[in-house]
């Protein structure tokens, strides 16, 4: 070979270990852009499906006893929505609740329903004792809460690729799961399930549920949650701005109870909206006795949830004896 052939030669060479680095650049690029890669993508029609407890008590018991425990079907970074199911869904909690807490029920019942599930636990206290620091949704909720809630979504929104999410609140996550839909991320949810909701506030049962909390009562002073869902109260006009607590575009459930003993009256949940259905869970279902907890784990609203979240299949809400606290109340032998 001569000194022009060889030249040319070794161009090659450098242009052909040029191309196979750019190649490689290409395909780590595409792994960082994705958090995974598409060959560790989770799908979540493939996945095997786990038990569903419908019991408030069951996320209460896994909080205490399994501290910094993961909800069970929660929270998959890796999972990518199908096209069934192209909305991930976020759970946002009730006041001094968490992200396993609060959703026993729903973080199993939505993975086996083909869902990217996700929760986080907002609106924690700085600076307190034990048990108030584990405790959410006691901050301000315009200032702290509703932005921990919309970096959230931003980040799921990320990792999995949706241009929208939908929002199953609890309690104090309807007002924060609103704010979020109507100031703090509009455009970025489409619905918002609402369970136990306090659209026009209450009148103080959720004060007086947590001072019975040990340690809890002497810090009341410090958890502005509490008056902001006061009839009345600034966060309330925030979300009320325009005439409405709804934002444009997007679809809601409100499924109440008229056993709650916590938000008071519990018609502060029954408002009207153009893309808004109202549900009272006893009606046609008067052995259902679920207050303002056991809803939160009550297979009949979870019947309304999936058909907020997925209106093209509809499916006939159960109707099951529920007890107070408790749940289902198991049927005796032979009835």
């Amino acid at each position: 070979m001569n000194i022009i052939g060889a030249a040319r030669a070794a161009r090659a060479a450098r242009a052909a270990r040029a191309a196979r680095a750019a190649a490689a650049s290409l395909a780590a690029a595409a792994l960082v852009t994705t958090g995974a890669g598409a060959a560790h993508a989770t799908d979540p029609t493939a996945r095997a499906p786990i038990p569903v407890p419908y019991s408030f008590l069951t996320g209460a018991a896994m909080a205490i006893t399994q501290p910094g425990a993961t909800l069970p079907g929660a929270n998959d970074w890796n999972c990518r929505p199908s096209p069934a199911k192209q909305r991930p869904v976020v759970l946002v909690h009730g006041t001094s609740g968490g992200a396993v807490t609060n959703w026993a029920t729903f973080g199993p019942l939505l993975h086996n329903e083909g869902y990217c599930v996700f929760t986080l636990t907002y609106g924690a206290l700085p600076g307190t004792p034990w048990p108030v620091n584990e405790l959410g949704g006691l901050s301000d909720i315009s200032g702290v809460s509703v932005p921990q809630v919309g970096e959230f979504v931003d980040r799921v929104l990320a990792a999995t690729g949706a241009r929208q999410v939908d929002l199953v609140g609890h309690s104090q996550g309807t007002i924060v799961s609103g704010l979020v839909a109507k100031v703090g991320r509009p455009g970025k949810v489409n619905t918002v399930a609402s369970i136990a909701p306090l659209w026009e506030g209450s009148g103080g049962g959720m004060r007086r549920s947590l001072d019975d909390l040990p340690g809890v009562s002497d810090q009341l002073g410090q958890i502005p949650a509490l008056s902001q869902m006061s009839p009345g109260s600034e966060v309330l006009q925030l979300l009320w701005s325009g005439g409405s607590p709804y934002a444009p575009g997007v679809r809601y459930l409100n499924a109440v109870t008229r056993y709650d003993q916590l938000v008071t009256p519990y018609t502060s949940g029954l408002v009207p909206g153009p893309m808004t259905t109202n549900v009272v869970i006893q009606d046609g279902c008067e052995q259902n006795h679920a207050e303002h907890l056991a809803i939160a784990s009550d297979p009949r609203t979870a019947d309304f949830v999936l058909n907020a979240l997925d209106p093209a299949t509809p499916r006939v809400p159960r109707c099951e004896a529920i007890a107070p606290y408790l749940g289902p109340i198991p049927a005796l032998p032979g009835s």
